[in-house]
C-alpha cells in the first residue's frame, strides 16, 4: 500500500543528511530556498502541499540516482513536469521532481508517422514539429498549450476528438521506463522481456500471474471490457492484460495513466496522426441542456470528430471572449447549451456529404437559434479558443477568495441526460451556485465545476457530502469517475468502490511490485484512507486585483522567458499569495525571505512582455504587476533622475549612445571590468553590463520636414542608442530608402529626439517621467499628423506597442508599425528583387501582440525563397535593458532557439526590432538585421 503523504503545508526544510545524499547523488540538482518549495507548491488542483525540496535532474541517470536514495531512505518522490494538474497529482510534501527543464528533446521519426519525445516537451510543440507532415499526436487536450507529454502519459490524457481510439495508451509505441530500484527498461528493445525477468524476476513474474488470472476469469473479462469502453482514467490500466501478453508491454500500458507511482518515463515513442485537412465546425444552440443532452445519439451517429458541450453558465462566460462571434455576443441565455460540433475530412468532397447529413439532423432537433456549419479558418478557430481556454475563462471568473474544483466524468451517452438533471439537482441541494458543465459530449464525459471556500464554516463537509451524492448517481449509471483528467487524489478514495475489491487488490500488487518501498507519489491513485480527497484542501488568498482570478493552470509557463532562469508568472503569483499567507500567519522570518528572494526571481528577471497575457484565457499580465511592484521599489531620486531624463531624452538617449562609442573604443578588459565593478558597487538592476558584442552607439534623430507627406515616421531612440548591425545603413536609413522607392512622402518631426514611446519609464514603474513624455508625444503627434489625418510610423514593434499604449486615451492617431506600412503601402510599389535563399527569423513578443504576423510574412516571402521561425521561438527578453541589466535573462531566454539555428547555414537573419536584433545576435553568433533592412538591400 502507498505511504501516508501526510506533510504540512508548510513542512520543514529538508534534513541535512538527507541533503547531502541527494547532492552526492545528483550534485547541484537539488533546490531548498523557500522560494523554490512554495513556488512549485502549486498546481491547478484544490490541493496544496509544500515540498522539502525540489529537485532538477539533467539526466534519467541522475533520476535513477535519486529514486534509489528516497527508496533506500523511505523518503517519497513526486514528478512534476506541466503542473496544470486538476486531480492533486502533483503535488508532495516530501521530494518534488521537477522534469520540465531538461526533458525537453522531440525528434521526428519515419516522415511524422511516429515522434521520440520527453517527459518535458509542451504538446503544442511536438504538434507544431510534426505539422509539415501533415501529421500530429493523438491526444488533444484543451490544455496543448501547457500541458507535457509528461502529464499526457501519466493521465493518459485524451481531449476533444480523439476518445478511446486515439489516445495515448492506443498511441504509444514504446517507451524507456525507470523503476524505482533504478533497473531501466526500454520496451523497444528487442529482449526487453529478458531482461525483465532478468533485472525485475518478481516484477516479471507477477505481471504474467495476473495476466493470466484475468484471463481465465470471464467475468474479470467482461468487466474490465465494461471499465475503459468509455474515456477511464480511474486506477491503473488493467486492460494492458487484456490487450498485451508481453510482460515489458503490459507494464508500458499500465505506467500510462499510473500518475508516476510506478516509475518514471524518460522518453516515449508515440503513433501519430494524420491532420485531416478538410473541416467544417459550428455552434448548436439548444433551449436547455436537457435538449442538448437528449441530441447527442442522433448526433454521435453522424460521426462528428468532436461534440463539444457548454451549458448555460459556459456560455456566458463565453460571451465575454474577444473571440466570440455575433451570434454567441448577442444571445440572451436563459436555460440554455450549446454543442460545439465539427467533422473533420482528407478532403472537401467527403465534408460535403458529412455537412449535407448533420443539416438534416439539424431540421429535426429543437434548437434555440439556426444552426450554422463553417469551413472558414477564422472563425473555427474563435470557436475553438473559447472551447479550449473555457476551464480556466470559468474558473476566472469564479468569487474572489473561492478555489474552482473541475470534475470529470463519464457515462454511456444514452443516459448522458439524465445525469447532467442529477447533475444540477445536486448544484441546488448543496448551494453550490454558478457551477458550470461542459465536456467531450461525444464520448459521454463531462466536465463540472464547483466553487469552493475550504477556510469558509462547513464547506468542505458540504463538499464531502456532494462528492458521496455524486459517485452513486455516476456509479449508478455504469459510469467512471475520472475520465480523463487522471485519478489523483480527488477520486483515490473511491477507486475500490468503482472497481470492486478483487481488481482493487491487483492494482495494489501492481503497485508492491513496481515499486515495494511505496516511495513514488504517495497518497496518489491508491489509497484506504476514505478521507484523503479532504485533506491538504488550499485556501486561496486573496493579494492584488492584478492576479487574484488566477487558477494557477500554468498556462502561462511555456511562453515565459525566465521560466528556466527564476519563475514563471504562476510563480511569481503563487509566491505573493504565499508572502500574504505567510504575513497572516506572522511568520515574520518566512515573510522575509520571501520578500529577498522576491526580488530578484520575480521582479528584477521579469521580461515585462506580456507574452503571459496572450497564452492566459483570462488575460492576466504580470508585467502589470512587476511594473507596479518597481514603482514601489524606486526612491525620490530614481523618479527625479528618469523624470529629468523625460524632460531631456534627445541629450539622454545620445549620452547612452556615446558611452557605448567609449566602450566600445576602450579595451575590451577595460570595459568589461569597469561595468563589472560599477555593478558589484552599485544596484545590478540600475548598472548595465557591457560587453563586446554590443554595438557602438546610433545616429542622432533629426527632424525632416516634409509638405504634402503621406505619413509620419517617428524613428525609434532605439536608433539614436544603439549603432546599426555590422556597419549597414540602420532600420532609420532603411525606412526612408523605402519609401523613397515607392514615391512615399515621409514627415519627421522637428524635435523628434526628445520623443519616446514611454516604455522604460512604463517598464521601471516610473510614472512621473512617463506623464511627461505622454503630454510632449500628444502634443508633436498630434500637430504633425494634423490632428490624426496622417499616420504615424514607428520602426521598432516595441516602441509601436509602446505608442499605442501612450496615445491610447488620444482619439484619432493612428501608430502603424514599419513593417505592417511597408507590407501595405510600399511592398506593392517596388521592384522585384533578388531573393536571398534562406533567412532565419525572429518575432517579437511585440510583434505577436500587435498581429504582425501577416506583415511580416509577406515582406519576409520578398526577401527569401526559404524563410524558417524556429519552432522553439520565445520572447528573447533583451527588453529594452533587461538584456543588458540581467544578461543571463537573455541567455536562458534565448538558448532553445539558438540550438534550433546552430547548423542552418542561413543566408541571413532578421527580427523587427533592435533590441531584439542584438539579443538573438549574441545568443546565436550570427548578426541579425531588422527585417526592412534586407528588404531595402534586396530591391536595390
Amino acid at each position: 500500500m502507498n505511504a501516508t503523504d501526510s506533510s504540512p503545508r508548510g513542512s520543514a526544510p529538508i534534513e541535512p543528511q538527507l541533503l547531502a545524499a541527494l547532492e552526492a547523488a545528483a550534485p547541484g540538482t537539488t533546490r531548498t530556498r523557500a522560494s523554490d518549495r512554495l513556488g512549485m507548491a502549486h498546481d491547478a488542483s484544490h490541493y496544496l502541499l509544500t515540498p522539502q525540496a525540489v529537485l532538477v535532474p539533467e539526466s534519467a541517470e541522475q533520476v535513477s540516482a535519486l529514486m534509489r536514495v528516497g527508496a533506500a531512505r523511505g523518503v517519497p518522490l513526486t514528478f512534476r513536469s506541466g503542473g496544470t494538474s486538476l486531480s492533486g497529482q502533483g503535488v508532495t510534501g516530501h521530494l518534488l521532481v521537477d522534469v520540465r527543464r531538461n526533458f525537453r528533446a522531440i525528434e521526428v521519426l519515419d516522415d511524422g508517422a511516429r515522434v521520440r519525445v520527453q517527459p518535458g516537451a509542451v504538446l503544442r510543440q511536438v504538434n507544431a514539429r510534426l505539422a509539415p507532415y501533415g501529421r500530429r499526436l493523438g491526444p488533444d487536450p484543451a490544455s496543448e498549450s501547457a500541458c507535457t507529454i509528461g502529464g499526457v502519459i501519466s493521465n493518459n490524457s485524451s481531449g476533444m476528438t480523439c476518445g478511446t481510439h486515439a489516445n495515448t495508451y492506443q498511441t504509444l509505441e514504446s517507451m524507456v521506463l525507470v523503476l524505482p530500484s533504478g533497473t531501466v527498461v526500454d520496451t523497444a528493445a528487442a529482449d526487453a522481456d529478458a531482461r525483465l525477468h532478468a533485472t525485475e524476476p518478481d516484477l516479471a513474474a507477477a505481471l504474467e500471474r495476473l495476466r493470466d488470472r484475468i484471463r481465465a476469469a470471464p467475468d474479470l473479462v467482461r468487466r474490465i471490457k465494461a471499465q475503459f469502453s468509455l474515456k477511464n482514467t480511474m486506477g491503473y490500466g488493467l486492460n494492458s492484460f487484456l490487450d498485451h501478453t508481453s510482460p515489458a508491454q503490459i507494464l508500458a500500458h499500465l505506467v500510462i495513466g499510473g500518475e508516476g507511482t510506478l516509475g518514471f518515463v524518460a522518453e516515449a515513442v508515440l503513433r501519430t496522426v494524420p491532420v485531416h485537412s478538410a473541416a467544417t465546425t459550428g455552434l448548436v444552440i439548444f433551449p436547455t441542456l436537457h435538449a442538448a443532452m437528449s441530441a447527442m445519439p442522433q448526433l454521435v451517429a453522424a460521426a462528428p470528430a468532436a461534440v463539444e458541450l457548454l451549458d448555460a453558465e459556459s456560455l456566458r462566460v463565453a460571451q465575454t471572449d474577444p473571440q466570440a462571434d455575433d451570434v454567441l455576443r448577442t444571445l440572451l441565455v436563459d436555460r440554455h447549451a450549446a454543442l460545439l460540433v465539427e467533422w473533420q475530412e482528407p478532403d472537401p468532397e467527403h465534408l460535403t456529404g458529412r455537412e449535407r447529413q448533420a443539416e438534416q439532423i439539424f431540421s429535426g432537433l429543437r434548437l434555440a437559434a439556426p444552426a450554422r456549419l463553417s469551413r472558414d479558418a477564422r472563425g473555427r478557430t474563435g470557436l475553438w479558443h473559447i472551447r479550449k481556454g473555457l476551464y480556466a475563462a470559468v474558473a476566472g471568473a469564479r468569487p474572489t477568495g473561492t478555489v474552482a474544483l473541475l470534475e470529470d466524468v463519464a457515462v454511456p451517452v444514452p443516459v448522458l441526460a439524465d445525469l447532467c438533471d442529477d447533475l444540477n439537482e445536486m448544484f441546488v441541494r448543496h448551494r453550490y451556485e454558478r457551477s458550470v458543465i461542459f465536456g467531450h459530449a461525444k464520448d459521454g464525459n463531462l466536465h463540472f465545476m464547483l466553487n469552493e471556500d475550504f477556510g469558509a464554516g462547513d464547506d468542505v463537509q458540504r463538499y464531502a457530502d456532494f462528492t458521496e451524492e455524486m459517485v452513486d448517481a455516476v456509479l449508478g449509471r455504469g459510469g467512471t469517475l475520472k475520465a480523463e483528467h487522471g485519478t489523483g487524489r480527488v477520486m483515490a478514495p473511491f477507486v475500490r468502490r468503482q472497481y470492486g475489491d478483487e481488481l482493487f487488490e491487483m492494482m495494489l500488487e501492481i503497485k508492491r511490485h513496481c515499486d515495494p518501498a511505496g516511495t513514488l507519489n504517495p497518497g496518489v491513485l491508491l489509497t484506504d484512507d476514505r478521507q484523503a480527497h479532504l485533506r491538504h484542501l488550499k485556501p486561496v488568498v486573496t493579494v492584488e486585483p492584478e492576479v487574484d482570478r488566477c487558477v494557477e493552470c500554468g498556462y502561462c509557463e511555456p511562453v515565459c522567458p525566465s521560466r528556466d532562469l527564476t519563475t514563471t508568472p504562476r510563480q511569481r503569483i503563487v509566491l505573493r499569495r504565499e508572502l500574504a499567507a505567510a504575513r497572516a500567519a506572522g511568520d515574520t522570518a518566512l515573510a522575509r525571505e520571501l520578500e529577498r528572494e522576491y526580488r530578484y526571481d520575480a521582479v528584477d528577471t521579469c521580461a515585462v512582455d506580456g507574452m503571459c497575457a496572450t497564452a492566459c484565457p483570462v488575460q492576466i499580465n504580470t508585467g502589470d504587476l512587476t511594473k507596479r511592484l518597481r514603482a514601489e521599489h524606486n526612491g525620490r531620486t530614481a523618479q527625479r533622475v528618469w523624470t529629468a531624463a523625460a524632460n531631456h531624452w534627445d541629450t539622454t538617449s545620445r549620452a547612452m549612445g556615446r558611452a557605448l562609442d567609449a566602450a566600445a573604443a576602450a579595451p575590451s578588459p577595460l570595459a568589461q571590468g569597469a561595468t563589472r565593478a560599477a555593478r558589484a558597487i552599485g544596484n545590478p538592476d540600475v548598472v548595465p553590463a557591457w560587453s563586446p558584442d554590443l554595438p557602438g552607439g546610433g545616429a542622432p534623430r533629426r527632424g525632416a520636414p516634409q509638405p504634402d507627406a503621406d505619413a509620419v515616421y517617428l524613428p525609434s531612440c532605439l536608433n539614436t542608442m544603439f549603432g546599426p548591425a555590422d556597419g549597414g545603413p540602420g532600420v532609420m536609413a532603411s525606412v526612408r530608402s523605402l519609401a523613397a522607392k515607392a514615391g512615399i512622402r515621409l514627415h519627421i518631426p522637428e524635435g523628434v529626439g526628445d520623443l519616446c514611446c514611454g516604455t522604460p519609464w512604463s517598464s521601471k514603474g516610473l510614472p512621473g517621467g512617463y506623464e511627461v513624455m505622454r503630454r510632449r508625444v500628444h502634443d508633436v503627434l498630434t500637430a504633425a499628423t494634423g490632428g490624426g489625418r496622417l499616420p504615424v510610423v514607428s520602426d521598432a514593434a516595441s516602441c509601436t506597442e509602446g505608442l499605442h499604449r501612450l496615445l491610447d486615451a488620444v482619439p484619432g492617431i493612428q501608430v502603424v508599425d514599419a513593417v505592417t506600412f511597408v507590407a501595405e503601402h510600399v511592398l506593392p510599389r517596388l521592384p522585384a528583387g533578388r531573393r536571398l535563399p534562406s533567412l532565419a527569423l525572429h518575432p517579437t513578443c511585440s510583434s505577436v501582440r500587435l498581429g504582425l504576423d501577416a506583415a511580416i510574412a509577406r515582406i519576409a516571402e520578398a526577401v527569401a525563397e526559404r524563410v524558417v521561425v524556429p519552432d522553439s521561438w520565445q520572447c528573447c527578453a533583451f527588453a529594452g535593458d533587461r538584456g543588458l541589466l540581467h544578461p543571463e535573462l537573455t541567455a536562458s531566454a534565448t538558448r532553445g532557439e539558438a540550438a534550433a539555428l546552430a547548423d542552418g547555414g542561413y543566408a541571413a537573419h532578421a527580427s523587427v526590432n533592435r533590441t531584439c536584433e542584438i539579443g538573438m545576435s549574441r545568443a546565436t553568433g550570427q548578426t541579425y538585421h531588422h527585417l526592412l533592412e534586407l528588404l531595402d538591400q534586396v530591391t536595390g
